[in-house]
């Protein structure tokens, strides 16, 4: 007998409109997944977004904020650890900052306070310099919230619990 086994039909995912997405929010690939984004447009029941922390001291939200830490070079603060001395241990470094997060332990260093020429004045201006660890740590938190004026206005309405 002859028999012809049925098609399986798998439905095709529109790339393009998957990539609008996350440009549409500004979000970070491997930080905010496709479900959260759709939610965050539909918007939220109870208008409540449960954990936004997780995201922060996840492994990979930790590794794509020291790549922009290390992309951007800059300065050390005030515990005088450099990108490249950071980069020497940073796996160990992360985890230990990854720890910190999840025990509610982390505590960010004093700013390093340096004063720079204002262009075309003689005059100084101040600025801070955080440290390495915590530039990391500060980018983990962008890319977990969205600089997006579309989720800051959002985040009026939401409140957000730990």
């Amino acid at each position: 007998m002859n028999r012809e086994e049925p098609s399986v039909s798998v439905p095709a995912r529109d790339k393009q409109a998957e990539e609008d997405l996350w440009q549409r929010h500004k979000a970070e690939r491997g930080v905010w997944s496709e479900p959260m984004l759709v939610a965050l447009e539909r918007g939220l029941k109870g208008n409540k977004w449960f954990s936004l922390i997780d995201k922060v001291w996840s492994g990979r939200t930790l590794e794509l904020a020291w790549e922009k830490v290390k992309s951007n070079a800059g300065a050390c603060g005030v515990d005088g650890i450099t990108i490249g001395q950071f980069a020497k241990d940073s796996q160990s470094r992360l985890l230990a900052v990854n720890e910190q997060l999840k025990r509610g332990t982390y505590q960010p260093k004093p700013v390093k306070r340096v004063w720079i020429e204002k262009p075309g004045s003689a005059e100084k201006r101040p600025l801070g310099i955080p440290t390495v660890t915590d530039r990391v740590v500060q980018a983990a938190l962008r890319m977990a919230i969205v600089c997006d004026d579309n989720y800051n206005a959002a985040l009026t309405t939401i409140k957000i619990t730990h």
